[in-house]
């Protein structure tokens, strides 16, 4: 029974350490940061303090705030276009010989695009406004869930698939009894390197060519040599990233509740 009442507190401070060893990390880090830039009277617009840029993220807030909401729409948007056509892409190549032989190539290929260099074309072809970064986001988030839900798919156990076979499964029932259960896992890693990439697809595509967005207050700020702020909306481009993940990975937890407690 007492053994039984300690198990809580000691999950709970488990995740607590979990957290506290990132968390004391970045602040040695940061107060190295500080100490650096103030010791050696570095110039602002060269390297700015860390105190100088969470001034800058409080002057600008309003505008970052601004500038931010447009880029998580971009990214929200994209993605979930990348996770549309991946997922149907997918089955397609791992289902039928045809198509993976003559799709594949073309899949792993389109890794080989400088996106950097297509931006400025998806500009002329789609103007200023918010599709050339949703077309960017959705390239950019493509490839890694194409490929992992296609492991995730040909991982299904073979025998598990001929059982089912000689007990007169159909091929749906086999797919979704065993190669759906069997793909999540690699589905989701696949979605969240996607989502973690997918801020950088936006940021290049406003970069590019925007009227808003943190990549045009990037530009905008480096244009200008105001260097606290361009960190401050990298700052701010870094926890989006980190809350999509976390999102990724609770809509993972809630997929697939039998794998939730190897987590805790």
């Amino acid at each position: 029974m007492i053994e039984d009442e300690l198990l809580p507190a000691e999950s709970w401070l488990t995740r607590i350490g979990r957290w506290l060893l990132p968390a004391g990390l970045i602040a040695l880090m940061l107060l190295a940061w500080e100490i650096w830039v103030r010791v050696r009277d570095t110039p602002r617009w060269y390297l700015p303090a860390p105190s100088a840029i969470w001034r800058a993220l409080i002057d600008h807030w309003g505008s970052i705030r601004s500038d931010a909401w447009v880029t998580l729409q971009e990214v929200l948007v994209g993605f979930g276009a990348a996770v549309l056509v991946a997922v149907p892409v997918a089955i397609a190549i791992e289902r039928f010989t045809i198509v993976e032989r003559a799709l594949y190539p073309i899949v792993v290929a389109t890794q080989a695009i400088p996106l950097v260099a297509l931006a400025p074309l998806l500009l002329i072809w789609f103007g200023h406004g918010i599709m050339p970064k949703v077309v960017m986001v959705a390239l950019i988030s493509f490839f890694p869930i194409v490929v992992s839900l296609v492991d995730g798919l040909r991982s299904a156990d073979r025998e598990t698939l001929d059982l089912l076979r000689t007990m007169g499964a159909s091929g749906w029932q086999r797919f979704k009894l065993v190669q759906v259960p069997s793909a999540l896992p690699s589905f989701f890693s696949g979605a969240k390197i996607g989502m973690a990439i997918a801020v950088i697809g936006a940021v290049i595509g406003e970069s590019a060519g925007s009227r808003a967005g943190l990549g045009h207050a990037i530009s905008l700020a480096s244009a200008s040599l105001k260097t606290d702020l361009v960190f401050a909306c990298v700052l701010v481009l870094a926890v989006m990233a980190i809350g999509l993940f976390a999102l990724i990975a609770l809509i993972e937890r809630l997929a697939m509740p039998w794998r939730a407690w190897v987590v805790e």
